[in-house]
């Protein structure tokens, strides 16, 4: 068939360029002679930006799919369990709240937040419907050396580290998957009358000709912003953070508790991020320069890891910064290109969402991967329809955060207020919620980034009030309490059986996971 779509080439390596190599690779039979040939080309002199290390559940069925074993990705990735987020010091200064993994307790016929606002003085929402804030708590993990690979007591991600995350896709996808890697510098591109790329010219392989080309080349975009000028769509009005300062600390003692949930403290002009490896801590200041000085936001930095590694340590060590501009793509498919990663748009790392919109784009991409060029143009406009609905729904869910902070203590908390940042949808939405809590409805389409569970937690976390309706009948009383009793005796059960997360992740190393 003309134009039809044959070869595949991955500009950029990484996290993006080598997840969207392996779920396409998966999917389309790139070992075998009559599959899709997937090439990915990788700049020797670039460096990844490597902070991406925390995922979400979805990322376990990615990983299985393509074939790796868990037990691999733990050993070979320094990578621990992550069970949600817990969210210090956002609401008043002087607080705190978990964004948990797991839904509340038969979320699928009742809504306990309705039946809980009467409790809500006694009881935190986290730990009234669901056990994963208390096993989080305790430093717990979410499952047992016995359970198998990718199944879970309690629902998980990972906290890994970055460049060995890539390091193990990469083997994985040369070795098992049929990807064929290329090490060159892209200088050049050549495309045809209508305006497609027939190939990249590279420095030392020559040209390499393909059909879709996706451009995993990070921040430089090379092929959807500097070559087809793509243009930016800046979301900085609304999330003011800016930059990052980024560091690696080590533990006390190796045997130190792992915590099994990423940290989010807020502070001054932002927040301060902790994941807990096996091996080190990552952490990390995202704030906004128009509301402090990059010395201020150091100072804030140092002195949170200061407990940690000590005041002379932290005083010496060196910060990384990394500049963020917060927005994405007006279109992601163009012609016959795709952007993934940062190629195709950042935001500020607070519920993790980069991984899984690498994750989401290489999944829509191989699902609906185009049979020819004349199919190209219809699958592009839905990809861009869908993407640019879940770039908006995770600025409204980031920027939530902000919105329900009570906090006064500088301008940055009372200007993140100002109702002419906020997105209209979340000003609806949260007029809504005053009298509704919320629930199914909340969640219009497939695949939501984040269902209606997640807005739960964080509303309630953080102090929101609904204020339900006096007409409303309340029909499953019975049913409620019954489940506000399980989760007590499942938390007395899961506390008493369930290791801690370093034993675990010793465990794993030593003798592995069950395969399923």
């Amino acid at each position: 068939m003309s134009g039809s779509v044959r070869r595949v080439v991955i500009v950029g390596g990484g996290s993006a360029g080598w997840l969207t190599a392996g779920v396409i690779a998966s999917d389309h039979m790139a070992h075998h002679e009559s599959g899709l040939e997937v090439v990915l080309i990788e700049s020797p002199d670039v460096k990844p930006i490597g902070v991406g290390e925390g995922t979400w559940p979805s990322m376990r069925s990615t990983l299985q799919k393509m074939g790796i074993s868990e037990t691999e990705l733990i050993r070979e990735c320094d990578a621990s369990f992550k069970q949600g987020s817990k969210f210090s010091q956002w609401a008043t200064g002087d607080d705190e709240y978990y964004h948990p993994f797991t839904p509340p307790a038969g979320y699928n016929e009742i809504n306990l937040a309705d039946y809980w606002q009467v409790f809500r003085e006694q009881v935190t929402f986290a730990d009234a419907v669901c056990v994963q804030s208390h096993i989080c708590t305790q430093g717990l993990a979410p499952k047992q050396i016995s359970t198998p690979e990718y199944a879970f007591v309690a629902n998980y991600g990972y906290h890994l580290d970055a460049a060995k995350f890539s390091a193990l896709l990469q083997k994985h996808c040369t070795q098992k998957l049929g990807v064929k890697h290329v090490l060159a510098n892209v200088h050049n591109v050549r495309v045809d009358a209508e305006g497609y790329i027939v190939a990249v010219d590279t420095e030392t392989h020559g040209d390499i000709v393909g059909d879709l080309f996706i451009d995993c080349t990070g921040f430089t975009s090379l092929l959807i912003g500097q070559f087809y000028k793509v243009p930016f769509i800046s979301k900085n009005n609304i999330l003011f953070n800016d930059t990052a300062l980024a560091v690696q600390i080590p533990y006390h003692k190796d045997s130190d508790a792992i915590a099994s949930h990423t940290l989010s403290t807020a502070r001054s002009a932002g927040w301060i991020w902790d994941i807990g490896l096996p091996s080190r801590r990552g952490v990390g200041y995202v704030f906004s320069s128009a509301h402090t000085t990059a010395d201020k936001a150091e100072a804030e930095l140092r002195k949170y890891i200061e407990p940690v590694i000590g005041s002379q340590e932290s005083e010496s060590i060196a910060l990384r910064k990394i500049a963020i501009q917060s927005g994405y793509r007006k279109e992601f498919w163009y012609k016959n290109c795709v952007a993934v990663g940062l190629s195709a748009g950042f935001l500020e790392p607070l519920e993790a969402s980069a991984l899984v919109m690498i994750e989401y784009s290489a999944k829509m991409i191989s699902e609906q991967m185009p049979v020819n060029r004349e199919q190209i143009s219809v699958v592009a406009k839905r990809f861009n329809e869908k993407f640019i609905y879940r770039w908006e729904r995770i600025i409204e869910f980031l920027k939530l955060h902000y919105v329900l902070s009570r906090r006064t203590d500088s301008t940055f908390w009372i200007d993140n207020r100002d109702l002419s940042t906020i997105p209209e949808g979340l000003q609806e939405l949260v007029s809504l919620w005053r009298y509704r809590s919320p629930w199914h409805y909340d969640a219009t389409h497939v695949e939501e980034m984040f269902p209606s569970a997640s807005f739960q937690y964080v509303l309630y976390g953080m102090g929101f009030e609904t204020l339900p309706r006096a007409t409303q009948r309340r029909s499953d009383s019975a049913l409620a309490e019954r489940l506000f009793k399980e989760n007590i005796q499942r938390v007395m059960q899961l506390s008493a059986n369930l290791p801690a997360n370093r034993e675990l992740l010793e465990k794993i190393k030593l003798f592995g996971l069950q395969r399923i």
